[in-house]
This record gives structure tokens, sequence and C-alpha cells, in this order.
């Protein structure tokens, strides 16, 4: 017993961290593993970051995003451009051009070549009434593209024909500028064989679209195809803008709906329809960096708390593990001290049995004296059996207590006088004071009364120089107050609260040099909260112990108010 429930002595500290190259061993097969395991996730999102993998993952998306999109305006070009030239004048009715122009008012100008001294050249009728600067542009065109085509207009004709016999397309784009102020405008230039060309008078015909209708309806429209899912106020996914640029200009010449400004994160030059402008596409309101920075600081933030539960989790492990290892250390040494502490008495009864049975005793004071010995001896062995009992039934949850009306300062003058022949035999200054006022209460009078022989034992074991036991037993506010004090070694503050841990033992060289079972004080604090009491210390090293146990003046039963 003793001021005990069960950690650690000297002794069993050494044999405990005997235990811990076990613990280490079984430790390190879970955490070399999880330190691998995190160790590689922050290697991989090391390189990841070093390397601008996610980065180049959206330029890889957005090039390929990118090749889509020109597809789509490609094709939307095509289409446009093929049902233009389905309706376009034959070969031999230039004289229909203005017609054409009137009813395709997205077309700036149309031509004919016919050969050389046959060419036909018209430009928006509306416009050439009213726009100077219009008139001179198609003045300008016209006279380039006869000189033009006088030089490269059958070359052009062969190479319609055989990317017509090759695509299946009846139209060749290539681009056009004009300059208007200090900048060069981009045109778009369609030129296709019309209807009534023969190998004979072969003819080359042509449209022009002009960077307005580009500019402001063609290609917003097309780009705007491009991402048809993307819904207006969608903050789920950033939203996607593109736009188009000629190549020698920064500023868009066109752009979808969700183009924020800014230059372009990912550009694609166009290869075919649109020769010389470059396809562009950004994240509307972040950029491709910043969306990699978030992520890899997600991953990081979540790597970092995996880390800290994966490490929160081996540190409870081991601890687990250490306080299962001690827990069955101590259940062991309990083991041991509980036979040695059955064994000393039972030699003694015995003993001194034996020693009666064979007359060896003469006189009847010796014989008197033995048999109080026996007596004395197979109470101590009851009172042990009785403990452990008890802490069985603790620990089982099958602890019953007997509640009866007691009169406590008889239970307690009792219990004292059972016990005084061993506190004189062990040289104890004694001193009982139980006051006249104190009312009956509500108790088990066996397990009162064991918690009392249980502290007395504690006192008288761990008194080493000055030999003094005082009991008290007064009434109190709160209740009936039972005090125990000796001048013995004392307890640490810092094991005031675990003593009364089942199995803790305080780590002092006296304590462990005396065998006990480590139940002592556990069973004290289960009986006294079994009665809706408590029980505290007040203790100094070097300068003993008071252990006061507080019972309350209602009536209890089973731990219940009655």
């Amino acid at each position: 017993m003793g001021y005990s429930s069960g950690s650690e002595s000297m002794k069993l500290q050494v044999q405990h961290w005997s235990e811990r190259p076990r613990i280490l061993v079984l430790m390190l097969a879970v955490i070399v593993p999880a330190l691998a395991l995190m160790g590689f996730g922050l290697y991989h999102l090391w390189s990841i970051q070093r390397d601008k993998a996610i980065e180049a993952a959206y330029y890889r998306d957005y090039q390929r995003i990118l090749a889509i999109a020109e597809k789509q305006i490609d094709e939307r070009a095509y289409e446009v451009a093929e049902e233009a030239s389905s309706k376009f004048p034959d070969a031999d009715r230039s004289d229909d051009l203005d017609s054409f122009l009137t009813a395709h008012p997205d077309v700036t100008h149309a031509f004919l070549w016919g050969g050389k001294n046959d060419f036909e050249f018209r430009s928006q009728p509306g416009r050439m009434m009213h726009d100077r600067q219009f008139c001179s542009e198609s003045q300008m065109i016209s006279s380039d593209f006869r000189a033009w085509w006088d030089v490269e207009g059958a070359a052009l004709i062969d190479k319609i024909k055989r990317l017509e016999a090759k695509t299946g397309r009846h139209v060749y784009f290539t681009d056009h500028t004009i300059t208007r102020g200090e900048k060069m405008q981009y045109q778009s230039l369609v030129l296709f064989v019309p209807r009534g060309s023969t190998p004979e008078h072969p003819v080359l015909a042509g449209l022009i679209y002009d960077t307005d209708y580009l500019k402001n309806h063609f290609l917003p429209q097309a780009l705007n195809e491009v991402f048809p899912d993307q819904m207006e106020g969608d903050t789920s996914h950033p939203q996607k803008g593109l736009m188009v640029r000629y190549e020698k200009d920064d500023y868009p010449l066109a752009t979808s709906s969700y183009w924020d400004g800014g230059t372009a994160e990912v550009e694609r030059p166009f290869k075919s329809v649109f020769p010389g402008l470059i396809l562009g596409i950004k994240l509307r309101g972040t950029t491709i960096a910043s969306i990699s920075a978030h992520l890899l600081r997600t991953n990081f933030l979540v790597l970092g708390a995996l880390s800290l539960l994966m490490s929160a989790g081996l540190i409870l492990t081991y601890r687990n593990v250490a306080r299962e290892l001690a827990l069955a250390k101590l259940k062991s040494d309990f083991v041991s001290n509980v036979s040695h502490e059955l064994r000393t008495p039972l030699a003694l009864i015995r003993l001194y049995a034996e020693t009666l049975e064979l007359g060896r005793v003469s006189t009847t004071g010796k014989q008197q004296e033995y048999y109080e010995i026996i007596r004395k001896e197979s109470e101590r062995l009851t009172s042990l059996i009785n403990n452990i009992l008890d802490f069985s039934r603790i620990e089982s949850g099958k602890k019953e207590y007997s509640f009866r009306e007691t009169n406590v300062a008889d239970l307690v003058r009792s219990t004292l006088e059972s016990y005084r022949f061993e506190i004189e035999q062990n040289g104890f200054q004694f001193e009982q004071k139980i006051d006249n006022d104190v009312p009956p209460l509500w108790v088990d009078r066996e397990a009162i009364a064991r918690s009392l022989l249980n502290l007395v034992n504690n006192a008288v074991k761990y008194s080493s120089n000055e030999k003094y036991l005082g009991v008290r037993l007064y009434r109190h506010t709160s209740g009936v107050n039972l005090e125990v004090v000796d001048h013995g070694i004392g307890i640490p503050a810092k094991e005031h609260l675990k003593i009364f841990e089942k199995f803790y033992r305080v780590g002092d060289p006296l304590v462990h040099n005396t065998k006990g079972s480590g139940l002592g004080l556990s069973l004290v604090r289960h009986i006294v909260e079994a009665h809706g009491g408590e029980v505290a210390v007040e203790s100094t090293p070097g300068k003993g112990s008071k252990f006061v146990i507080t019972l309350p003046l209602q009536r209890l039963v089973n731990g219940v108010s009655a």
C-alpha cells in the first residue's frame, strides 16, 4: 500500500528504461515509413515548384485549347467565305460586283481578274460615296492588285485548284495590310476560282474582309463560341479569356467577353486562315503563376497538417505503448509485492503455530503472546486479501456498498483500538481526538474502516525517524472530516494527485524499500467518492503528511442521495 498506487521506484525506473529499446524498435517500424512518406511528399512538392511543373501543365493545356480554338475559328471563317463565294458573280458577269457587295456588307472589296488588262475591282458603294479615305484606299488596293495579279494570278489559280483537289476547300485565305494614319491595319483576303472559269480562260476572284468587320463582328463572335459553357458569375473555376492580335502590334485586335485586359499568358500564331494574326489566352482575374503558387501553398499546408496529425498520432502511440508496457511491468511488480506480503504473515502464523504445536512454549504469558501475534497476522492477511478483492470488484464494476446509519465516532474508535497494538509496537506516539458533536452518517462501516486502516497503515510504514500518528474526527461546514496525520517522509507536491492512481508509488527509496501492493490510496479514493465525499492530502517532503477524508452529512445509499 503506502503512498502508492503504482508507478516506478528507482529500481522500477531502471527496469522501465530497459523496456525503451523494445518501444523504440516498435515505434521506428512506424516512424521511419511515415518520415519517408513525408520526406518524399516534401521533395515531390519542392521538385514541382523548382521545375514549375504546374505552370508547364497549364501551358500545355492552353496550347491544346488554342489549337482547338484556332480550328473552330478556321472552320467558321471557311463557312462564311464559302457561303460568300457561292453567291459571287460568275466569271463573265463583273457588272454584278456592286450588287454582290450591297448584299454582303461584311465584304469590303471584291474583284475579278481574267488576265492582263482584264481586271474589275469594286468596293462597298455606300462608303465610296461618303468616305474619302475609303475611296483612296480602294484606288490604292485596286492598283496594287492589278499589278500583283498580272504577275502571280495564273500561279495562284493553279495553287487554288490543287488545294481544292487536296482539301475540298474552294477558297484560299491570305492576309493583306493597309496603312491608316500611323498604324497598319490587317485585312483578310479570300481568293477562289469563280463559276465560269475555264482552262482556256482562267479567272481569279477575291474578296476582302476589312479590319472593322474582323474586329467588331467576326472575331469576337468566333472567340466567344470557343467556351460556350462559361457562365457569368461562376467563380468555382477561373474563366478563360481569348484575344487575337496582329503579330506586329501588342494591342488586341479582338477579344472574347471574359478578357479583362493585360497580355496573354499563352499564345499561338494562326497557321492557315489568318496568317499574321496571333491567338492568345489568359485567366480572368488571376494568372497561371498565382494558381500554381496557390496549389503548391495548399498542398504544403495539407502536407504540413497531415504531418502534424501523423506526428501527434505517433506521439500518442508512443505514450500509449510506453504506458501499457509500464503498466504491464507494474502489474508484474504488484503480483510480486502482494506475494511477498502474503508470505510474510503466513510465514509468521505458521512459525508461531508450529512452535505452539510442538509444545516449546512453557509459560502461559508467552503462549498468549504467540496467540496474539497469530491473530494480528491473520487480521493483517485478511486486510490485504480484502484490499485485493475490493480492487478486483472495483475494476470489474461489481463493487457494492452496504449503507446504514452509523455512529462514525464509535466506528473510528473501534477501528483504531484494533490497530493500537501494532501502532504502539512500532514505537509511535499516538494521538486521537474525536469530537463529541459528530452526527451519525449513512456509510458502509467496513469500507470506511478499511479506508482509515489503509491511511494509518501508510503512516506507520512510511515514517522513519519521527514516529508520530494523529487521528482526528470533527464536524465541518460541508460534512464530517476524518484526518490522519504523520511526521513521516512526506510527498512532493507534484505527486499529490498521482498517489491516488492505481499502482502509483512515490519515487522515494524508503517507499520502494517497503513492500506494498500499491492499491491502498486508490481504494480509499474510490470508497470516499462512493460515499459522495472527497479525499485530499497536504504534505511536504521530510515534514510528514495529512490526509483528510470529507464525508457529506446527507444520507447516501450506493452513492446516491436518499
